[in-house]
């Protein structure tokens, strides 16, 4: 939880071309992290970004 009392479930996760993996941030709901995701995808970089809910399995 964070100051306002908000559960910070989803995350979105960047992979860099070497395979690293980042969580970019927490957000409280599905929309708002693929949102995020979205936007930083659109920059055209050779990221990748995906959302993932805290404490579910990582994605291989």
């Amino acid at each position: 939880m964070n100051d306002s009392g908000a559960v910070l479930a989803w995350q979105v996760i960047r992979q860099d071309d070497n395979g690293n993996q980042y969580r970019v941030g927490k957000y409280a709901t599905r929309a708002e992290a693929e949102q995020m995701a979205d936007r930083l995808d659109v920059r055209g970089h050779k990221q990748l970004y995906w959302v993932e809910r805290i404490g579910a399995p990582a994605q291989q």
